[in-house]
């Protein structure tokens, strides 16, 4: 019997070098618990008491015996935010790659539980022209190639102005080069969201993004079902 080599995942490989390109713009590494307070997955973020990505169609809530108020598993990777805000002085510069979970029906482009990236950046005089310059190096980077980003406002409740990210993917083999492809939600952090977390919003300002790890795979390896990324098929994962 021939032993194969044991690799990382797939999923494993693309945080590492997600980790390696921020890291040549400063960023660090951050993370957080998957199992959130409601406290740091909605109010800190300024998620207001009613709106619908509190509902159980969304969330997954439930209740710890050692603990008063019932708590969810994160929705996003955004709470890690004001946890390192709360403990760590500006200018601040983290990614926070990790597992997020919707309550939601899984088809070829949704599961209920997936990998996002979550990027953060304070300081005093920051910009969306920071942001976008940051989102490109990492696209151009990740993907090695000519990539193009475009802006498109948008409403999320923690960033003011917000907008929608597309890309298109220039002089590349993967299926979905020249289109323009959705990938992101991104803006200025809200100044709630910096007060909440003791950060002075007069003085500091900062961008944050969120990105479905599992979304840059399908880009970047023409993968046609995020489901395999999450059965363990041997077939499957020692393509990489």
């Amino acid at each position: 019997m021939i032993e194969k080599p044991g690799h990382r995942h797939p999923i494993s490989q693309m945080v590492a070098e997600i980790n390696g390109i921020f890291a040549e713009l400063g960023f660090v590494f951050a993370e957080g618990p998957e199992a959130e307070t409601e406290h740091y997955n909605f109010d800190q973020l300024n998620v207001a008491p009613y709106h619908p990505a509190r509902d159980m169609q969304d969330t997954f809530w439930f209740k710890p015996e050692d603990t008063p108020s019932p708590m969810v598993l994160r929705t996003h990777t955004s709470p890690v935010q004001s946890r390192y805000l709360e403990t760590h002085t500006p200018p601040v510069r983290i990614i926070v790659p990790g597992k997020v979970f919707r309550n939601e029906a899984t088809d070829a482009t949704h599961e209920a539980q997936f990998y996002q990236l979550e990027g953060l950046y304070v300081d005093k005089g920051a910009h969306l022209g920071h942001l976008r310059g940051t989102i490109e190096y990492f696209f151009s980077r990740f993907f090695r190639g000519d990539v193009e980003v475009r802006f498109r406002p948008s409403y999320f409740p923690f960033v003011e102005p917000g907008v929608e990210v597309d890309v298109m993917l220039r002089n590349s083999p993967s299926k979905l080069a020249n289109r323009w492809i959705e990938i992101m939600g991104a803006g200025m952090i809200h100044p709630n969201v910096l007060t909440a977390a003791g950060v002075d919003a007069k003085t500091y300002t900062g961008f944050a993004f969120g990105v479905g790890i599992d979304r840059l795979a399908v880009m970047k390896y023409g993968i046609d079902d995020i489901r395999h990324l999450y059965t363990g098929d041997l077939r499957f994962v020692s393509q990489f």
